[in-house]
């Protein structure tokens, strides 16, 4: 069954949630521009304009949205317009900022949406020049992390859409044919699936695989090629996908099938020891580990994976040097990868720690797939 995205996605208790946090965390009060901070808090997926769009919330006191007059409507029509929540709108002549900073008094400190604009801050603190600006992760990332049983439905949702595309790449993968225009037809695909937008497509072919993070181009795939496919939209939820598979177009180099074999045992390996209490630094040691005993450490480049929900990228960050144990509800890619440099290769699924273990949001085969 899918979420219901106004009461159980974005539940009225969640304002009240952010205010004590705010409170706890010693701020004066939170400001969140439009992003994922602010539909999180309010289910409203407010359009970034030159024109402020904020929600206040302070650490005493009855959080208000400061609307533009003319996105007064669309507010009042979105989840938040079923919150008991103040909407105040401000005309074009209007100095929104000091709006705000007359509202909320003399406060000492205040939290600045991590995906605010930089003119924005800056605004703000031209009008509050005694508070101290810090990121307001320090308040929602601690929020965010967990994903609530109706945020888990819909990144399970995201997945089966994604895993929908994966299944069609075969047929759109051909010899002759550009990665631009694969990555066309996948992008249609994305959006035919259920996804309300897309947000990447790679398609990297050869040597063009041994980029992580490849731009579609106009090089011809040919024989003998293997592929890399990642791939990742957002549904209407607000909530992400992310998905890489790897392809070859007929028999695959000797060496590329030797080290996707060690690249599908870290993967599983890194999956396996995601579990309550483990850290994410030991999540990517599984992988890491597999890979260096090998021979491919230096061909594994970046960080096992990467948190996702209502971003494609937020914590918790799969790498080194993370030591906060997992916790139910925890969502995040496991995605190892090797790039010796004529090709390359990465299996990425999206995973949920859960009370015993984890959970899968990807089920599309993660062996090499051959391509006529």
């Amino acid at each position: 069954m899918k979420p219901d995205v106004t009461t159980e996605l974005y539940p009225p208790a969640r304002l009240a949630r952010v205010r004590e946090a705010t409170a706890e965390a010693g701020l004066g009060a939170l400001l969140l521009t439009p992003g994922p901070d602010l539909r999180y808090v309010t289910g409203y997926d407010a359009i970034q304009l030159e024109r402020l769009t904020c929600l206040a919330v302070p650490a005493e006191g009855d959080p208000f949205l400061v609307v533009p007059r003319l996105e007064l409507a669309a507010a009042q029509a979105s989840p938040a317009g079923s919150l008991d929540l103040e909407m105040v709108p401000w005309e074009e002549t209007d100095d929104p900022y000091a709006l705000v900073a007359r509202r909320l008094g003399g406060i000492d400190a205040v939290g600045v949406a991590d995906r605010m604009w930089a003119v924005m801050a800056l605004r703000f603190r031209d009008a509050m020049p005694q508070a101290r600006q810090v990121p307001a992760s320090r308040v929602m990332s601690r929020l965010r992390i967990r994903k609530s049983p109706a945020e888990v439905a819909a990144l399970r949702e995201a997945g089966a859409a994604i895993d929908r595309v994966h299944r069609q790449v075969p047929a759109l993968l051909k010899a002759g044919r550009t990665e631009r225009e694969v990555g066309r037809d996948i992008a249609e695909a994305i959006v035919a699936e259920g996804h309300a937008r897309v947000d990447f497509v790679i398609v990297g072919s050869g040597p063009n695989a041994a980029s992580p993070h490849h731009e579609l181009s106009d090089r011809v795939i040919r024989p003998g090629e293997p592929v890399v496919v990642d791939i990742g939209g957002t549904m209407p939820s607000g909530y992400c996908s992310d998905e890489t598979r790897n392809y070859c177009i007929g028999e695959p180099p000797a060496d590329y099938l030797a080290y996707y074999e060690v690249l599908q045992r870290a993967q599983e390996a890194a999956c396996r020891a995601v579990r309550p209490g483990t850290t994410p630094e030991e999540v990517d040691a599984a992988a890491r580990r597999i890979i260096a005993d090998a021979g491919y450490g230096e061909h594994f480049i970046h960080r096992t994976g990467h948190g996702i929900g209502l971003e494609t990228h937020e914590d918790p960050y799969i790498v080194a040097g993370n030591t906060e144990p997992l916790e139910p509800g925890m969502a995040f890619s496991v995605e190892p990868g090797i790039y010796p440099g004529a090709h390359g290769a990465r299996i990425e699924d999206i995973v949920v720690c859960t009370e015993d273990g984890f959970e899968r949001m990807n089920h599309v085969d993660r062996g090499l797939i051959i391509v006529d």
